[in-house]
């Protein structure tokens, strides 16, 4: 790798952990940098995955004050992310890396759908909980949350691209809390999905530690940045932002 390479790399590194932190999506930065320095497509992905773990470390860390009060449900929804997580890391290695381009901007759609009608879809299933006398049951999402955490972990294993949105539509719709709130749980439950797939990766798959370590620099800087800036997002804001990325996710994968 060339240094004008690495610097494309890191670059791109830090736009990934910026852009990771405040919606997601920030593989479709790296990951087209990876494959211009010659990368082979499961290298490049195996090798961001890797690099992109400090980087939601470092963006959950930077929303430590919205994680308050949020242990249990992060232990919840953790665990089920983690057996995901790993599932689609495993997937990765044995489907063809076709696979998932035609369900992909499908999951992403809807994804975008609900952020957008989250606030008036989430006050109707709050009505009707209330109604039936099941919403402290439900309060915490149910088993529909965690059955959308489940698979959309394994897509994050997989590849990862809008994961963040994935996880902001479900939360956003299924959890009675503030969207940043929703988003520092994001954080967290990306950096455990990126780690075990991580840790697969490490033991059962080739990457180049050059654009490892350039990405999880990178990446690190970038998770303080998307902190410091998407706390400051009033929630209209921010949901305008993650429909951006989104759309701009699904464009740039119907066109890869």
């Amino acid at each position: 790798m060339s240094i004008w390479e690495s610097l494309a790399v890191l670059a791109a590194g830090i736009g990934a952990g910026t852009i990771n932190t405040i919606v997601g999506s920030g593989t479709l930065i790296t990951f087209p940098v990876l494959l211009a320095t010659g990368l082979p497509p499961v290298t490049a992905n195996v090798s961001n995955t890797l690099g992109l773990v400090p980087g939601s470390i470092s963006g959950a860390i930077g929303y430590r004050n919205e994680l308050k009060g949020q242990r249990a449900r992060i232990l919840r929804l953790g665990a089920v992310s983690l057996v995901g997580g790993l599932a689609g890391a495993v997937l990765l290695l044995v489907l063809p890396p076709k696979s998932f381009d035609t369900i992909v901007p499908v999951l992403i759609g809807l994804a975008l759908v609900l952020v957008v009608l989250q606030p008036r879809l989430a006050a109707s299933l709050r009505r009707r909980r209330e109604a039936a006398g099941t919403a402290a049951e439900e309060r915490e999402g149910g088993p529909a949350l965690l059955t959308g955490m489940l698979f959309s972990s394994a897509y994050g294993g997989y590849f990862g691209a809008a994961q963040g949105v994935l996880y902001l539509g479900l939360m956003g719709l299924l959890l009675n809390e503030d969207l940043q709130r929703v988003n520092a749980v994001k954080n967290v439950i990306a950096a455990l999905v990126n780690g075990i797939a991580a840790v697969f990766f490490l033991f059962v798959a080739e990457f180049d530690w050059t654009a490892v370590l350039l990405i999880a620099v990178g990446s690190t800087l970038g998770g303080q940045i998307g902190a410091k800036v998407g706390r400051r997002l009033p929630p209209t804001v921010l949901r305008g932002v993650i429909v951006t990325v989104g759309i701009l996710a699904i464009v740039q994968i119907l066109l890869r």
